[in-house]
C-alpha cells in the first residue's frame, strides 16, 4: 500500500495547477537572483576592503617617496647653496622636478587603468 502512495505523490505534484506552478517559478527566480546578486555583493565588499587598503598603502608610499626625492634634491645638489636657494633664483627647481616625476607616475597609473578597463 505504501508503494502505491509514493507512486501517486509525484503524479499529484505534476497535476497541481497554474497557481502552484507560478509560485514555484517565483521562488525559483528569487532564489536565483539572490544567488547571482546578493552573494557576489558580499564577496565584493571583502575584495573592496583589501583594494582600498592597498590603494592607501601605495598612495602613502608614493607620497613619502616623492618627499624623499624632494629632500634629496634640496640637500644633495647644487641647489643647497644658501646664497642661491635663500635668494630664490633656483629654489623652484627641486619642486618642479618632483612635480614632473609625480605627474609621470600618475600618468603611468592612469594609462595602466585605462588599458585594464579596455580589456574588461
Amino acid at each position: 500500500m505504501s508503494d502505491r502512495a509514493t507512486e501517486r505523490r509525484p503524479l499529484a505534484d505534476v497535476r497541481r495547477g497554474p497557481m502552484a506552478e507560478a509560485t514555484e517559478f517565483k521562488d525559483l527566480v528569487v532564489a536565483y537572483a539572490k544567488q547571482e546578486t546578493v552573494e557576489p555583493l558580499r564577496n565584493l565588499g571583502h575584495d573592496l576592503a583589501f583594494g582600498i587598503a592597498g590603494a592607501l598603502c601605495i598612495a602613502t608610499g608614493l607620497l613619502f617617496g616623492l618627499l624623499a626625492l624632494l629632500r634629496g634634491l634640496q640637500e644633495l645638489t647644487v641647489f643647497n647653496d644658501p646664497s642661491e636657494v635663500a635668494g630664490g633664483r633656483f629654489s623652484w627647481v627641486p619642486y618642479t622636478i618632483v612635480a614632473v616625476v609625480g605627474a609621470l607616475v600618475s600618468a603611468f597609473f592612469f594609462a595602466r587603468l585605462a588599458r585594464f578597463l579596455r580589456r574588461t
